[in-house]
C-alpha cells in the first residue's frame, strides 16, 4: 500500500516529479545523467555515500525495502543528497564531479536556478519500488543495452568486479537476489566459482527483469524506457522523446563525445570464451530483447 503523498524540501525548495536513472551497470545512465544535470532547473546527483549506503542495504536485503521505514530512510538519504551547501561537490563521487564540470568543491549548482530534482546513482534500480512509494509523482528512465556490452564495460571496471568478490556477501544477504543474479540460496557456491563474466551477466539479467517488471506496473506518465543504441546512434530524435517525456530541455552534444562507449564494443572487448557464457547465462533475456538472433 502506498503511503499519502508527502512533500520532501530541500534547500526550502519543494521536490516535485523527481527524476530517477534507471539501468543495469554500464547501460548509460551515467550518460544521460550527464546531459540532464546540464538540464535548466535541475540538480541531479550522482553516487552519493548517503544513497549508495542506502541503495546497496536494499539490494542485499531486499526484505528491508518492502517496509515503511524504507520510504523514510530513502527519503532522508536523498534529501541529504541533493543539499546545497558550500562544500557540497567535495563529498560527490568523481563521475558526478566530472559532469557537473566541477574543479573544485562546489557547489556545481545555485538553489536559486533548482526547480527539480534527480539522482542516477549506480544500481538505482534496485530501490526502485521504494522510489515510487517515497515519491508517487515521480518520472523514472531506465536504459537498455545489449547485454554483451555492458558485461565488456562491467569486466573493465573495478567498481564492478569488486562487488564480485565472495568476501562482498554481508552476512544475511537474502535470495532471490536480483542485485547479484541468484535466484535461490543453493546457487549461491556455484556463483562464488563463476568467472567474473558469468556474474556479470547474471547481474544484467537480474537488471533486466526488474526493468520488465516496472514496464508491467507503472503508467506511461511516470516511465520512459530508452535504448542505449537509440540514445547513441539517433541522438535527436532520442533526446526530443527525453524532454518531452521530462519536460525540459535535454542538452545532446555529451552524446556526440568521443569517449562515449560504441555499440557493438564486445565483439572486440570480449574473449570468446566469456562472450559463449554471457550469450548462455542471459539468452532468453538478449533475444526477447532482440539482441541475440533465435
Amino acid at each position: 500500500m502506498r503511503l499519502p503523498p508527502h512533500i520532501l524540501v530541500v534547500n526550502g525548495i519543494k521536490v516535485r516529479r523527481p527524476v530517477f536513472l534507471l539501468g543495469a551497470p554500464h547501460s548509460g545512465a551515467d550518460l544521460l545523467a550527464r546531459a540532464l544535470k546540464r538540464s535548466p532547473g535541475f540538480h541531479v546527483t550522482m553516487g552519493r555515500a548517503s544513497v549508495a549506503h542506502v541503495v546497496y542495504a536494499f539490494a542485499r536485503k531486499p526484505s528491508i525495502a518492502r517496509t515503511d521505514g524504507a520510504v523514510r530512510v530513502m527519503r532522508d538519504a536523498l534529501a541529504e543528497s541533493w543539499q546545497v551547501l558550500p562544500r557540497s561537490c567535495g563529498e560527490c563521487a568523481e563521475p558526478c564531479r566530472e559532469a557537473g564540470g566541477v574543479t573544485g568543491t562546489g557547489p556545481c549548482v545555485s538553489t536559486s536556478d533548482v526547480t527539480r530534482f534527480g539522482d542516477a546513482s549506480p544500481d538505482l534500480i534496485y530501490s526502485a519500488p521504494v522510489l515510487l512509494r517515497a515519491f508517487p509523482d515521480a518520472r523514472f528512465v531506465q536504459l537498455i543495452r545489449d547485454g554483451r556490452d555492458a558485461v565488456a564495460g562491467m569486466l573493465g571496471d573495478p567498481a564492478c568486479l569488486a562487488w564480485f568478490k565472495p568476501a562482498m556477501l554481508a552476512e544475511g544477504t537474502e535470495f532471490p537476489n536480483a542485485f547479484l543474479g541468484v535466484s535461490k540460496d543453493e546457487h549461491l557456491e556455484r556463483w562464488k566459482t563463476m568467472p567474473s563474466a558469468g556474474k556479470s551477466a547474471l547481474r544484467w539479467r537480474g537488471a533486466v527483469r526488474l526493468s520488465a517488471e516496472l514496464r508491467r506496473t507503472l503508467p506511461e506518465q511516470q516511465l520512459l524506457t530508452v535504448r542505449y543504441e537509440d540514445l547513441v546512434r539517433r541522438p535527436p530524435q532520442t533526446v526530443a522523446t527525453l524532454s518531452e517525456f521530462l519536460e525540459t530541455r535535454v542538452p545532446k552534444v555529451f552524446l556526440y563525445d568521443d569517449n562515449v562507449p560504441k555499440v557493438g564494443a564486445w565483439r572486440t572487448r570480449l574473449r570468446r570464451d566469456d562472450l559463449e557464457l554471457v550469450e548462455k547465462v542471459a539468452r532468453e533475456e538478449l533475444r526477447r530483447l532482440g539482441y541475440l538472433q533465435s
